[in-house]
């Protein structure tokens, strides 16, 4: 008797655990930092994976333009700019081989339609879609039954400010053994997309920030503060 309320008690809670993550938890992570707009937003690329089973829609506020955020997404890839995730989870499974770059790489800015962002391990992702500082679609997986978009967009809210919002359209079969990977994999998406988002607004206010000091775009210029020092009486500063 102990046993099967034990048994009982445990699928109860498995039950509860599930529908709290299915309500509360995966809504807010698959729209993390989105408005209801850009949710509701058509992204170039949406058009390539009809009827999908997931749709996560994530966005960064960037206090830059978008000339200082599409640089770094040019340079995507192993051996280019890296991936700007948790690089050691990304070294780890082999994705990478080398620590994301923190400076923007001349020689890898050129992408266009029908290139590849390469992967140390497994296949390249094809770039199906670019308009320099507007849009990035890649195709990570297009096959009947299983595909996968990748879109980023950059929509400038004023001549300072980016936001940068990436959208994943994902179709697969729907089975009951495929549910809790399924999850896993939404989960697991979520962690390395919002440490990307992060470390590429960091890295594009940092170049807005270096920029605007070298005199390369204008910019707000913060006048020096009035000096302190007392001045002998009688002297006018």
């Amino acid at each position: 008797m102990r046993r099967s309320t034990g048994v009982a008690a445990a699928v109860a809670g498995a039950v509860l655990a599930d529908r709290v993550y299915a309500t509360v938890v995966r809504p807010w992570h698959l729209d993390w930092g989105a408005s209801e707009d850009e949710v509701r937003r058509f992204m170039p690329g949406d058009e390539q994976v009809a009827d999908p089973v997931t749709v996560s829609t994530r966005a960064v506020t960037v206090d830059a333009d978008p000339g200082a955020v599409w640089p770094w997404l040019a340079q995507l890839g192993d051996g280019r700019g890296g991936l700007y995730s948790y690089d050691f989870l990304d070294r780890l499974f082999g994705y990478l081989r080398a620590p994301s770059a923190t400076e923007v790489l001349p020689q890898w800015q050129a992408i266009h339609a029908g290139d590849v962002v390469p992967l140390g391990r497994g296949p390249s992702w094809p770039v199906t879609m670019v308009d320099p500082e507007r849009f990035l679609v890649l195709t990570p997986v297009d096959e009947p039954r299983f595909a996968v978009t990748w879109a980023f967009g950059l929509y400038p809210v004023d001549r300072y400010t980016t936001r940068l919002v990436t959208r994943v359209r994902v179709r697969y079969p729907v089975t009951p053994l495929g549910y809790l990977p399924a999850q896993a994999w939404d989960l697991a998406a979520f962690v390395m997309t919002r440490r990307m988002l992060l470390n590429l607004k960091q890295r594009a206010e940092h170049l807005s920030h270096q920029r605007v000091l070298t005199g390369e775009v204008p910019g707000i210029v913060v006048p020096p503060r009035p000096s302190r020092r007392r001045m002998p009486v009688g002297v006018e500063q």
